[in-house]
């Protein structure tokens, strides 16, 4: 699989990413940064949407359903050098579904995740899946 996205910006302005047909605006300037996500979010992002993206198909593969999962991402960034050290995820599942084992769950999304395999290389991995039953 190869992967294609296009991206923008003008001088002293925001910037946006293009991919396929959809636009994602994100901040470079000081003036939006605290409206505008930054890199470093729209990185969390990309992992966030990795994981999301493999609830919906694992609950293909393992058979079980949800009504929605929700998904918050923590982490901290080391100044020298200037990275990603320590990200900590808490993903809740909204199942009734009996037939969800979520060791098997956790289990899959972190040995097939691509986006999460490409991450821990370089940074900690850590959190938790629980459920709560549909209101």
């Amino acid at each position: 699989m190869n992967y294609q996205i296009k991206a923008s910006s003008l001088s002293n302005e925001d910037a946006v990413i293009h991919i396929k047909e959809s636009n994602i605006d994100f901040g470079t300037t000081p003036k939006t940064a605290e409206i505008s996500p930054n890199p470093a979010e729209l990185f969390l992002g990309s992992f966030a949407a990795c994981m999301l993206k493999n609830v919906e198909r694992f609950s293909s593969m393992m058979k079980f359903t949800y009504s929605k999962a929700t998904l918050e991402v923590n982490a901290s960034r080391l100044e020298n050098p200037p990275k990603m050290d320590n990200i900590i995820y808490n993903l809740t599942i909204y199942s009734d579904d009996k037939k969800l084992n979520i060791g098997l769950l956790k289990k899959n999304i972190e040995k097939f995740g691509t986006i999460y395999n490409t991450i821990k290389l370089s940074c900690n991995i850590s959190g938790t899946i629980k459920t709560i039953e549909n209101v």
